[in-house]
């Protein structure tokens, strides 16, 4: 039997979910789709599915067990709290709500009515990440202390709906979230300390080119870039360990690992190198022989594993992949990152 699954809101990622669902995970039976606008119903019942007339009649269908919230951000948590209520499973796109506090109030519906509810934090499962988790836990870099990780458009201002402030728009709830997300899923030590420089350069409302920087308990720092006029991009991540460096250039993986050899020990010469850039000793570059490059790691993933979980989570009474405590994390932290940008003054915490 196929879990039964609707859809509020069927603009693009909604109908992004629908299609994909139909095409990669056959155990959830998308049977249909509401939205507040006349021409996404007509979207949804022309590719085939239930087009709901209302919210209510989606959420009185019996046969529905879980629905996904696709709507613009600061209709999440009313949609979530009402899709709880009526008895259903939900998973909310991201970013789940406008701050934290938002957050608590669904969780505590959640755990009231002991319904699944998560959020789609669907960049865990992009291989970039995954390529950077494995050369991490693989410990090849040593203690990693510097993580940078950019993501870099240049159609300039943020579109449609996130360039609202109502609507909860803007670079850090779009792309920023998902950034902070990996970046605390990855480093498992808290937050001690964020900044943030939240620009509005082509969208007036909201932000559209952020820096944010992380640090976390354990020493590490993560410095976080979006940009959306940007002609010639970074790498997009750069990593540097105390044994090596790493750098995966674009998505499509290209990049490499440089680390010491285990008996490249180099020997400080008493005499001034001399580079393009000078006479210098520190910024001089490192014997060859001491140093050995490697290939990132083949990874496989595909963003359906998500939804695998839910079946396992619903089915099964497996562990959802993306929990409440990490939800309340990442909110907490972006609450205090508009606070950094507003006072213009980093924020000290521990999350």
């Amino acid at each position: 039997m196929s879990i039964v699954h609707a859809i509020i809101g069927y603009g693009g990622m909604g109908s992004w979910h629908h299609r994909s669902l139909r095409e990669h995970v056959p155990a959830i039976h998308v049977k249909g789709a509401w939205d507040i606008r006349e021409e996404a119903r007509q979207k949804a019942a022309e590719a085939g599915i239930l087009a709901y007339d209302s919210l209510e009649s989606l959420l009185d269908d019996p046969e529905v067990q879980l629905v996904t919230i696709a709507t613009p951000n600061n209709f999440h948590k009313d949609l979530c709290i009402a899709a709880l209520r009526a008895g259903k499973n939900v998973i909310c796109d991201k970013p789940v709500t406008l701050n934290a506090q938002e957050l608590t109030e669904i969780i505590d519906v959640a755990r009231e009515t002991g319904l699944l509810f998560t959020v789609h934090h669907n960049r865990r499962l992009d291989r970039d990440y995954r390529i950077v988790q494995e050369v991490i836990a693989s410990g090849v870099l040593g203690r990693p202390y510097f993580l940078e990780s950019k993501v870099q458009g240049s159609r300039r201002a943020m579109h449609g709906w996130r360039g609202h402030k109502l609507n909860g728009g803007g670079m850090l709830l779009d792309w920023g979230i998902h950034l902070i997300d990996q970046m605390m899923d990855l480093i498992d030590s808290p937050v001690v300390a964020v900044d943030a420089h939240l620009l509005s350069i082509y969208t007036p409302e909201v932000d559209d080119n952020i820096k944010l920087t992380l640090t976390f308990e354990n020493g590490a720092v993560a410095m976080l870039e979006m940009a959306t006029n940007c002609l010639i991009n970074a790498p997009r991540w750069h990593i540097s360990g105390t044994d090596g460096t790493m750098v995966v250039e674009n998505w499509e993986c290209d990049g490499r690992i440089m680390r010491l050899k285990p008996d490249g020990e180099m020997a400080w010469e008493d005499d001034i190198v001399y580079t393009a850039a000078g006479p210098t000793r520190t910024m001089a570059p490192r014997p060859a022989h001491t140093m050995e490059e490697l290939p990132l790691p083949q990874v496989e993933t595909h963003w359906s594993d998500y939804y695998n979980n839910i079946v396992d989570v619903l089915e099964h009474g497996a562990a959802p992949m993306v929990t409440h405590d990490q939800l309340l994390r990442v909110m907490r932290v972006v609450d205090l990152l508009f606070e950094s940008a507003a006072e213009g003054v980093g924020k000290s915490c521990h999350i």
